[in-house]
């Protein structure tokens, strides 16, 4: 689906390919009630054998996993009355103790204001949750709860450890049950999936990441997140697989919740404070979302009501209410090594250029 009101941003995305920024890139560009445009480019890595790129490429969502995910969970929990934001962690981490953490709430986690450093390599030494549960609930805080907010993926360890007791169900199990229920097709096809633990029999359209120098190989169809990756591939932070199709629909069920035109996810009133920008001093975030800022990756031109994340694997996506928009980018810009960060610069290029485009009339 290539068209010409989006040739600025094709250009970009095709760009990042010649200069290789990326191997492979799948784009998304919708509104709540449909999609706009789709657009494919780039192999899946550098050999000039291997497969073309298409809206069927399956990527490691990466930490796209904690909204579509981990905070989707928490939110239907919410609106449910199974959690409450107001509880204290302490509720269900019995090794998360102490008078600096005991006024700690599943809100802070949501809004990485808990204190907890940003992240550690646990998996070096630990596997299994009980190992990670007990080392993070007793890991030193690094400043005052609610006071300021790090981005931090083990906040979001323990929180896919919570929500996954409050459903009573694993974190893939819990997913599987609201994908199902909000976001999946009544009859799935090939270009829409979305899921942890990808079959083997997907690994031939699944774009590879990293060659992982503490595994000892490529990773194609498995997590990329070493922390995850110790604790059987899904958890809080990352551990999601999916094609852009996929994470575009669940996008509209997130902006139709926003605008109120559906009330199936959420009230529009839950759905609106789960992304509203919260009050911890100097912060972006929202409840596991981020929010606009004229300096991140959604670019300039976007409303200040804008919600989104991104992914270390190079993945991102962001949702504009007032625009009635959102723009799915999918990359494996980890291929073949992670320290290649020229998506840095690409990521809000693109978003502006979407959002010219869509300001024309077609």
């Amino acid at each position: 689906m290539r068209s010409e009101r989006f040739a600025s941003a094709a250009k970009i995305l095709e760009a990042g390919v010649r200069d290789q920024a990326f191997p492979a890139a799948v784009a998304e560009v919708g509104r709540h009630d449909g999609v706009i445009w789709r657009y494919a480019l780039g192999r899946l890595s550098y050999d000039p054998e291997a497969d073309a790129a298409g809206v069927d490429t399956i990527f490691d969502l990466a930490s796209l996993t904690k909204v579509i995910s981990t905070t989707t969970i928490a939110l239907r929990l919410v609106e449910t009355g199974q959690l409450h934001l107001v509880a204290p962690v302490s509720t269900f981490i019995v090794d998360w103790t102490g008078r600096d953490r005991t006024h700690v709430t599943m809100r802070h986690l949501l809004e990485h204001a808990s204190g907890l450093t940003a992240w550690l390599p646990l998996f070096r030494d630990l596997t299994g949750r009980r190992e990670f549960e007990h080392t993070i609930a007793s890991l030193p805080l690094e400043y005052e709860p609610g006071t300021k907010s790090i981005y931090s993926d083990l906040g979001f360890i323990l929180l896919g450890f919570i929500i996954a007791d409050a459903a009573r169900k694993s974190l893939s199990e819990a997913f599987g049950e609201i994908a199902q229920q909000f976001f999946r097709p009544p009859t799935p096809t090939e270009d829409e999936v979305l899921l942890f633990h990808p079959p083997a029999a997907m690994k031939h359209r699944t774009a590879p990441t990293e060659v992982d120098r503490w595994r000892g190989r490529l990773l194609c169809g498995e997590v990329h997140d070493e922390n995850t990756w110790a604790l059987g591939g899904a958890a809080g932070p990352a551990g999601l697989f999916g094609t852009a199709p996929a994470v575009g629909r669940f996008a509209r069920a997130w902006l139709r919740g926003w605008r109120g035109v559906d009330e199936a996810l959420a009230k529009p009133e839950t759905v609106r404070l789960f992304t509203t920008r919260t009050g911890t001093p100097g912060s972006s975030r929202a409840l596991g979302w981020d929010t606009m800022l004229p300096t991140s990756s959604c670019g300039h031109m976007m409303s200040p009501l804008a919600f989104g994340h991104t992914g270390f694997t190079g993945t991102s996506l962001w949702i504009d209410p007032e625009a009635d928009v959102y723009c799915v980018l999918l990359t494996n810009r980890l291929h073949p090594t992670r320290d290649n960060e020229r998506i840095t610069a690409i990521r809000p290029a693109f978003h502006d250029a979407v959002m010219e485009a869509l300001a024309t009339p077609a």
